[in-house]
């Protein structure tokens, strides 16, 4: 079965199996969205963590995922841990800054791996290129591309040679930082299907 993934904006993602709807990082949702069957938050910056898009998105049965104890969340995950929800296999991995101090290390904020439809689906979170992304085995790659605050694009493509995914999805871009401009600059890349999408665009990928 294909996965469909829709980009929200700036780091927001909808992903879409066959029976589950996975949102990341829920931030100025606009238009009629469907409910979330599982809800992942990176971190707590106001720009990821947004209470009222939550709540706009959460089902009684929703299942929301943190890195950090807020309102709203049923679990935290930090880096490494693992867990099955709804049926989905779904991986905390590091994310941090190498050479600023937005997101320190030391805060155990989180990308996730998601595992879907037989395949593996990485949302890098606010995140420079780190070594552990050379430990990924995914088949498609969610990264922010903006700069200042993430890695920038030229980062990215370095970050897209070390994991080696069959499809690229940049994100971060077009709010607050960074430009439709720094996501194209990815299409030089020629190992992976790069998809840049609009707001509440989404792309189909089949396994």
């Amino acid at each position: 079965m294909p996965v469909e993934i829709t980009w929200l904006g700036h780091a927001s993602i909808m992903v879409e199996g066959a029976d589950v709807r996975v949102y990341v990082d829920p931030w100025k949702l606009k238009g009629d969205l469907p409910s979330a069957d599982i809800i992942l938050v990176t971190h707590d910056h106001y720009d990821h963590y947004s209470e009222g898009d939550i709540k706009r998105i959460k089902a009684e049965s929703t299942v929301v995922i943190c890195s950090s104890k807020k309102p709203y969340v049923d679990e935290v995950m930090l880096p490494g841990d693992r867990m099955v929800i709804k049926g989905v296999h779904v991986e905390a991995v590091p994310a941090y800054n190498v050479d600023k101090d937005f997101h320190p290390r030391g805060n155990n904020w989180v990308g996730y791996v998601v595992e879907l439809e037989g395949m593996r689906i990485y949302h890098a979170g606010d995140t420079d290129r780190i070594p552990e992304m050379k430990g990924l085995d995914v088949d498609v790659a969610i990264l922010p591309v903006g700069g200042t605050y993430t890695m920038d694009a030229d980062d990215a493509i370095a970050a897209i040679n070390d994991i080696g995914p069959r499809h690229v999805v940049p994100i971060h871009f077009g709010d607050i930082v960074g430009s439709r401009a720094d996501a194209e600059r990815l299409l030089k890349v020629k190992t992976a299907d790069i998809h840049i999408l609009d707001p509440g665009e989404k792309v189909k990928i089949d396994s």
